[in-house]
C-alpha cells in the first residue's frame, strides 16, 4: 500500500503591488480595497517623513482614515520596541512603512510580532527586501535576518525612489545579481545536503537576477524609467523568498561574506554593494562567468572591488577566510572549512577585487 502524500507548504504573497510614477497618491484607495479600517500608523524616518509620509498621510485622510506617524531611525531592537509600543498605544489596525528599508523592516517586524496587516511603502531600492518575509534588525552588536509579515500590499513610486541617492538603487541592483551565486550554492547544497529545493523560487530569482544583468546599460543616475526598469525585479526577488519560505533563492557565499565584511568593517558600504562584489569572487569558484556579474556591476555603477567599497585589502581576504563561519546550517561553495588565506588573496586577485 502507497504512502498517504502528507507534504504542507503555505506560500504568503503581496495582494497587490503597483509600482510608477506618482503612484504615492493611490495608498489610501489600496488600504479602503483591502478593507482596511481604523487607524493607521506610519513607520518613517526624519529625512523620509517630509518627502513621503505627507502624501501618504493625505492619501490616507482623504479616505477618513484616522492617522498616526512616528519617525525612529536604524532598525535596531530598540527602535523596533518603540514602534510596537506606539501602535498599541494608538490602537493601530495597520502599520505602513514608509521609507527606506530600515523603516520596511521595522514595519515589517512590528506587524509580524502584533499580528496586524502591513503596506510597504518605499522610498529607496537598496536591496530586495521590499515585498519579501524576511526582515534585518540589529540587536547589540548582532545583524539578525528574522522571518516576517509579507506585506499586504506594495506601492514603489518611481518619482519619489529617484529623489533617493542613485548609490541606494545601485546597490539593490547588486543585490539581486547576486542571486546568481545564491542559487548555484542552493543548487550545490541539494546535491549534498538535500534541505528542501523550489525550482519555482528559484526560476523567479534567476528571472530577476537576469534581468537587472540584461538591462544594466538602462540603469543609470537621474533618470525615473531606470527605477522603473529595476523596481519589478527588486520586488520579483523578494517574493521568489516567499515563495521558497526561506532567504535561500537569494542569499548564499556571497551574503555570507557580506555579513563577515559587516562584523569587521561595519559601515563602509551598503549591503547589496558588498554582496555584488562577494559574487563575483563566488561565481569564480562555481566555474561560472564572474566577468558577466562584474561588467554588470560596473555598467550601473555598483562597486566591484575592495577600494570602491571602501575596505582594505586585508579586510577583504580576512571575510572570505571567515565567511563560511556565518551560517554553519547554510551549505554553499565555501564548504565546511571555507578558504585558506592565500587561496583567499588569490581569488581577489584573479578576479580583480584587489
Amino acid at each position: 500500500m502507497a504512502e498517504l502524500f502528507t507534504k504542507i507548504r503555505a506560500m504568503n504573497f503581496p495582494r497587490q503591488v503597483i509600482a510608477g510614477h506618482n503612484c504615492v497618491g493611490q495608498v489610501g484607495e489600496v488600504c479602503e480595497g483591502f478593507g482596511l479600517k481604523g487607524t493607521a500608523l506610519i513607520v518613517t524616518g526624519p529625512t523620509t517623513g517630509a518627502l513621503a509620509a505627507t502624501p501618504v498621510k493625505d492619501s490616507l485622510l482623504q479616505r477618513k482614515y484616522d492617522v498616526q506617524q512616528i519617525e525612529v531611525g536604524a532598525a535596531t531592537q530598540q527602535n523596533l520596541v518603540k514602534v510596537e509600543e506606539i501602535a498599541k498605544d494608538v490602537r493601530a489596525s495597520f502599520l505602513l512603512g514608509v521609507g527606506g528599508g530600515s523603516k520596511i523592516d521595522l514595519a515589517k517586524l512590528a506587524s509580524s510580532n502584533l499580528k496586524i496587516p502591513f503596506i510597504s511603502v518605499p522610498t529607496s531600492a537598496s536591496h530586495d527586501g521590499l515585498a519579501s518575509p524576511r526582515a534585518s534588525i540589529k540587536d547589540g552588536g548582532n545583524s539578525l535576518s528574522l522571518n516576517a509579515t509579507v506585506p499586504m500590499g506594495v506601492i514603489a513610486d518611481t518619482g519619489l525612489i529617484i529623489k533617493a541617492p542613485y548609490r541606494l538603487l545601485a546597490s539593490g541592483c547588486a543585490d539581486v545579481i547576486s542571486n546568481s551565486t545564491a542559487l548555484l550554492d542552493w543548487q550545490l547544497s541539494e546535491r549534498l545536503h538535500p534541505e528542501g529545493y523550489s525550482s519555482s523560487a528559484a526560476n523567479l530569482s534567476k528571472y530577476a537576477a537576469d534581468q537587472i544583468i540584461e538591462n544594466a546599460a538602462s540603469i543609470k543616475p537621474n533618470l525615473e524609467e531606470s527605477v522603473w526598469v529595476a523596481i519589478r525585479p527588486i520586488i520579483i526577488s523578494g517574493i521568489s523568498m516567499a515563495v521558497a519560505g526561506s532567504s535561500r533563492p537569494t542569499s548564499g557565499s556571497e551574503h555570507m561574506f557580506s555579513h563577515f565584511l559587516d562584523k569587521i568593517a561595519p559601515g563602509k558600504a551598503l549591503h547589496g554593494e558588498q554582496c555584488g562584489v562577494g559574487s563575483i569572487m563566488m561565481m569564480y569558484l562555481h566555474g561560472g562567468d564572474w566577468n558577466r556579474i562584474r561588467t554588470a556591476l560596473q555598467s550601473i555603477g555598483a562597486p566591484t572591488n575592495a577600494k570602491e567599497l571602501g575596505v582594505t585589502n586585508e579586510q577583504l581576504i580576512e571575510a572570505l577566510v571567515h565567511a563560511h563561519e556565518i551560517r554553519k546550517d547554510r551549505y554553499t561553495i565555501l564548504g565546511d572549512r571555507g578558504l585558506t588565506p592565500d587561496a583567499a588573496e588569490r581569488l581577489a586577485s584573479i578576479t580583480k577585487v584587489i
